[in-house]
């Protein structure tokens, strides 16, 4: 299973930014979360769901003990005929195209049928282990 932080787009360049001698790291300025019916995999691509490709924008909330949750919550998106199971997101710098961030599993998979809406409602990134 490949669900968390992207390690080429995202891991690698926070780590790059403290190596003596490393680059910078651009902020992203919005993340896009897209809705998958399995494991979106290391490039954050696979298993796109059917019902719905539109990435809804969202905002995180401050990072606190080495994670961050999104403020608010994100769509609702409206399945437009189809019948799946949605179990991952995904989160992006775009709308489309774009970079990808990291993925999540949902707490629970959510069956979507035919113009259903599905809202997610929170969402949480974290880094570990941390030094207390």
């Amino acid at each position: 299973m490949t669900v968390g932080v992207s390690t080429a787009n995202t891991a690698n360049k926070w780590l790059d930014v403290i190596r003596t001698g490393g680059s910078t790291f651009t902020a992203t300025t919005t993340c896009y979360v897209q809705l998958h019916t399995g494991d979106p995999g290391s490039a954050g691509s696979a298993n796109i769901s059917v019902g719905s490709t539109t990435r809804y924008s969202v905002s995180h909330g401050s990072p606190s003990g080495g994670s961050m949750a999104i403020s608010g919550t994100a769509g609702p998106w409206t399945n437009g005929g189809t019948s799946e199971t949605l179990t991952h997101v995904s989160v992006w710098t775009a709308s489309s195209g774009g970079t990808f961030l990291y993925s999540a599993q949902l707490s629970a998979s959510q069956a979507w049928a035919s113009s259903n809406t599905f809202t997610l409602n929170g969402l949480t990134v974290s880094i570990s282990p941390l030094a207390a």
